[in-house]
């Protein structure tokens, strides 16, 4: 265990860890409380608190900083609170016995993350790890559950964030279920270039994820398949690829793609 990693054990809520040049020294400052207030207001089942009510939960919450590929928690692990994103983006995914993992959500500031155990008394359901570097506010599963027994709007807007990610992931069941890595593939360019994509002359240009292992994981596949069907539509004239630099040179046939997943 760092030294640094030692004092996140005994940090109190408020406080924040700032390393110092030398590695034998360390500075812990107080984050005002108004700025983690501020970043409560942004996430959904916090919205509509009052001042005092926001002023109760930004006292309790501890501010957490992660690396880019760094693990905030795993699954299977005792839930001790919940967390919410203030800054960078996390990767909410479930693993299989044999390596293969499957991408539930990308999240990024104002997501708030594992709402579900800290009801329910489980364990974390899936795993999250940092995509890039990231800062979190963690909860503590007694503070939230302090907070939902006297303000109970809170639980009923949690209910609401839980149902639309459930539809969510039934929408991913049914994708996996029974449609062809070909459709889902399309599907996921699609979404990119609704998201992210920039229109030129060649078309509408998206980046793909940093490798096609990492795409795989996103539309439950290996990425041998992958690879083969990114290359079957730069060959019918669909994409232009060039590294992870796609353009979606025939953006009707793509779409086209997803209205059948034969």
């Amino acid at each position: 265990m760092t030294f640094v990693t030692a004092w996140k054990s005994v940090l109190e809520p408020g406080m924040r860890i700032f390393p110092s040049p030398s590695s034998d020294t360390m500075t812990i400052v107080p984050e005002p409380t108004s700025a983690v207030a501020k970043t409560l207001t942004r996430v959904p089942i916090f919205s509509g608190l009052t001042e005092s009510e926001l002023s109760f939960l930004a006292q309790r919450a501890v501010l957490r900083d992660y690396s880019a590929g760094q693990n905030v928690f795993g699954e299977g692990e005792p839930c001790s609170g919940l967390y919410v994103v203030e800054s960078g983006h996390v990767r909410i995914f479930k693993s299989s016995a044999n390596g293969r993992e499957q991408v539930l959500s990308i999240d990024g500031p104002g997501s708030s993350i594992a709402e579900l155990p800290v009801f329910d008394g489980g364990s974390y359901p899936a795993s999250v790890t940092a995509i890039d570097d990231a800062t979190l506010l963690f909860v503590s599963k007694q503070d939230f559950q302090a907070l939902c027994l006297a303000h109970p709007q809170v639980a009923l807007k949690v209910l609401r964030v839980v149902g639309s990610r459930l539809r969510r992931l039934v929408g991913i069941i049914e994708e996996l279920s029974f449609s062809t890595v070909r459709h889902r593939l399309a599907s996921f360019l699609l979404r990119l270039a609704h998201q992210d994509g920039k229109r030129s002359g060649a078309g509408i240009e998206i980046t793909l994820p940093a490798s096609n292992q990492e795409l795989a994981s996103h539309i439950g596949t290996v990425r041998e398949l992958v690879s083969r069907n990114l290359s079957r539509l730069q060959a019918e004239g669909i994409l232009q690829i060039d590294g992870r630099k796609v353009t979606i040179s025939d953006l009707r046939a793509l779409e086209a793609e997803t209205d059948s997943s034969e």
